[in-house]
């Protein structure tokens, strides 16, 4: 195998689809600096995991010496992607698009290579807010309402009857506009991004571009083993959590979630991730400390790394509590279990705690509670733990 295709097997490693391969031959092979674009609509105010995934294959090119051009995309959060939706996103106001922006290049940065000879960072309010109606118009004759109802969401909610507004047919435009402007030559997205991305494919050309190349990542599964990751469903880790939570979310993983993670979160080569989910070779809770391990010291350092794998075992494994355990009072015995999580200060709603108790974060009295409407009797003190490091002891008043 020659070093170039080397190179692109090395790129490809861990991604569901690229379109196309030939092409992206085509443009390592001509020297240049590439341009690899990547965006991320700041909808939320903390980036998680999930969110890393494209952003370790970035950091990759980034070493080859390849450009990587991070859109913030805070006019295109003003409309909000359709993107794996069936009902319209809810818009965010400009307060919050712009309190959620500023944390994003800090947290981006502890993946990617800040050198600004391979770092950009664009705001895509810069070029879409100067664009006239005339050219918004001209923008919108290069597709038809025929390429837009292919998109899958669009089609179930056209069958249903149930409304799609005409600003949804824009976003995927504009972020291939946002292509078109930074000269793209390669573009990340999820799964969930596929319609968006080569949307640009069909866009630049009559730009005059070049097609961009399109590497869609899978979609990482949160921590209830279901859903992708997500922090409207709470089965996030966050990557500034602290490094005790983050460690003790990761060891609330599945085991079946193992090898997806290593593959997709840490750089362990894939014989040695094949030894580590082995449970005839490796036991599933060693296994789950040196992902965990792994992942802190990413974030954290090796030291906080060392330090959160010592406490969790001292305070899971040993079943010792913390020293200074908190002790909470209810007023009434029995308690139904969703109330008394959030009369405690561990959910800020029923709903929040209803979905810690349906992901079997919730352990009262060394059992874990998978029932929301249970009843429990707090008469006498008794422990609660939520979650890896929420615990307190609960008494009635």
């Amino acid at each position: 195998m020659s070093q170039s295709d080397q190179t692109i097997e090395v790129l490809l490693e861990g991604v569901e689809s690229v379109y196309v391969r030939d092409e992206l031959a085509k443009k390592l092979a001509s020297g240049r600096q590439l341009r690899i674009k990547f965006g991320m609509d700041p909808t939320a105010s903390d980036i998680h995991l999930g969110h890393t995934v494209p952003m370790r294959k970035l950091r990759k090119f980034q070493d080859l010496g390849h450009m990587v051009v991070l859109i913030i995309g805070d006019y295109t959060a003003r409309i909000g992607d359709p993107s794996g939706r069936d009902t319209t996103r809810p818009i965010l106001d400009e307060g919050q698009i712009k309190a959620n922006a500023k944390t994003y290049f800090d947290q981006a940065t502890q993946i990617l290579d800040a050198d600004e000879a391979k770092l950009e960072v664009h705001y895509n309010s810069h070029w879409l807010n100067e664009m006239n109606f005339a050219q918004v118009l001209g923008l919108t004759g290069q597709v038809t309402v025929q390429q837009m109802l292919h998109r899958e969401n669009f089609k179930k909610r056209m069958a249903e009857d149930r409304e799609i507004m005409v600003s949804e047919f824009m976003y995927p435009l504009m972020q291939a506009y946002d292509s078109v402007v930074v000269k793209a030559d390669v573009e990340f997205g999820g799964s969930d991004q596929t319609f968006n991305c080569l949307m640009a494919r069909d866009l630049m050309p009559k730009y005059g571009l070049e097609k961009q190349v399109v590497f869609i990542m899978p979609m990482l599964v949160g921590l209830d083993g279901q859903e992708k990751m997500s922090k409207s469903i709470g089965n996030y880790v966050g990557v500034t959590d602290e490094p005790n939570d983050m460690f003790g979310k990761i060891m609330s993983i599945p085991d079946s979630l193992m090898a997806e993670y290593y593959r997709l979160l840490t750089n362990f080569p894939l014989h040695r991730v094949s030894e580590l989910v082995d449970s005839d070779r490796s036991h599933p809770r060693d296994a789950k400390d040196t992902l965990g391990h792994a992942i802190v010291e990413q974030y954290h350092g090796a030291d906080a790394a060392d330090t959160a794998s010592k406490e969790f075992r001292r305070q899971f494994s040993e079943n010792k509590l913390p020293g200074d355990i908190e002790v909470k009072v209810v007023d009434t015995s029995p308690i139904g279990i969703l109330t008394l999580i959030t009369q405690v200060g561990f959910a800020s709603s029923n709903s929040e705690a209803r979905r810690l108790v349906q992901q079997g974060a919730v352990v009262f009295n060394n059992c874990k509670l998978m029932d929301p409407m249970a009843q429990v009797d707090v008469s006498t003190q008794q422990i609660l733990k939520v979650g890896k490091r929420r615990v307190c002891r609960v008494e009635r008043n």
